[in-house]
């Protein structure tokens, strides 16, 4: 019968010198086996001789709970340290910030450079974080949310710590802060979390896109703003800011007239054909979309019909208390969330 051997697995990342001797010994420990030095085991020391006197003997079964006291406490002064160094080696350094853990490869956490096998860093209000092409990380806050961060990503902590300025990269958050708390600056706009799970990703030339998982996503670029529902996405540009979202399963005719109509510098008659094509592609779910087009009333009330009050002069005209109520008709959560987010965060800047 084979044996289970009690070693612990790698991944309990139990220091090598507290289990087998090897390795670099913590200087608590060091102190510790000084100080118990004297009642080491020694195999050379010759035996107890028997004694015959029974009064010797009853001393000696006297002095046994003495030594077993003894004993009992230096196991519990050891398994503490064992506990004090553990904890040492996976707690974060104090004061406001996030977590970095389940380090792969080496990245650069302000001056420093952290490698794979250390257990957790600490990214602090003002700093950066940076990995390199076979890198990556884990960021965790316990009152926000976890992010996992993609190789060449390049972000920083503002003085707030649920806002984060994501410079290039790829990030995957996990957000479980009260919705319109946690928030990503980007050189396109502003990626509010609305209660979700969302990717992130943002290029070198600070456009990008953002997918949406869970819940939804704001995201706003001075009076440009759109909402990304779970399974939607936006493409994000610089001085453009979001796109018109949309669902990925969308036909490809539906979604190349759409870039085409959001972004590309074309003619009045180029962006009416190619809204012509959005039209046209348009199936019910894309609702999400023709919500955020506006100028095609008529279309999306054919899918989702406007509540009682909402008005296609009112629509077109722009006037936010029917767009909010229209909004909510579409099944993508209330849109009071994202307003109160403006009330709160609206006249801030982003990370500096």
């Amino acid at each position: 019968m084979t044996m289970k051997s009690d070693k612990p697995e790698p991944e309990e990342r139990i220091d090598p010198y507290l289990w087998d001797g090897s390795g670099q010994p913590d200087s608590e420990v060091e102190k510790l086996e000084a100080l118990l030095s004297p009642f080491r085991y020694d195999p050379s020391a010759r035996a107890i001789p028997r004694v015959e006197n029974p009064a010797a003997r009853v001393r000696r079964v006297r002095l046994f709970p003495a030594f077993a006291y003894v004993a009992g406490v230096a196991a519990i002064v050891v398994a503490l340290v064992v506990m004090f160094v553990r904890g040492r080696q996976t707690a974060p350094a104090s004061g406001p910030g996030w977590v970095v853990s389940d380090v792969r490869g080496t990245l650069r956490l302000g001056k420093t450079t952290v490698s794979a096998g250390k257990l957790s860093s600490h990214l602090g209000v003002g700093q950066v974080l940076e990995t390199g092409a076979q890198s990556q990380a884990r960021l965790t806050a316990e009152q926000t949310g976890e992010i996992d961060v993609d190789p060449n990503t390049r972000l920083r902590l503002g003085n707030d710590t649920k806002r984060i300025a994501l410079d290039h990269g790829v990030i995957h958050a996990f957000i479980w802060s009260p919705p319109g708390q946690f928030v990503v600056d980007t050189p396109s706009g502003i990626t509010v979390d609305l209660g979700c799970a969302y990717t992130l990703q943002v290029d070198d030339s600070g456009g990008g896109v953002v997918r949406t998982s869970m819940g939804w996503v704001g995201f706003k670029l001075k009076g440009h703003e759109s909402f990304i529902p779970a399974g939607a996405v936006a493409a994000i540009k610089p001085n453009s800011g979001p796109g018109t979202p949309y669902f990925e399963d969308a036909s490809a005719k539906f979604r190349s007239a759409l870039a085409s109509f959001d972004f590309e510098d074309n003619t009045p008659e180029q962006r009416a054909r190619a809204l012509g094509t959005v039209l046209v592609e348009a199936r019910t779910r894309d609702a999400l979309t023709l919500w955020h087009l506006l100028l095609v009333y008529t279309r999306l009330a054919r899918f989702v019909p406007p509540p009682s009050g909402v008005t296609e002069e009112g629509i077109l005209g722009l006037d936010s208390a029917m767009l909010d109520r229209w909004w909510n008709e579409l099944g993508f959560d209330d849109i009071a969330v994202w307003r109160r987010w403006e009330r709160a965060w609206g006249g801030t800047g982003g990370v500096k």
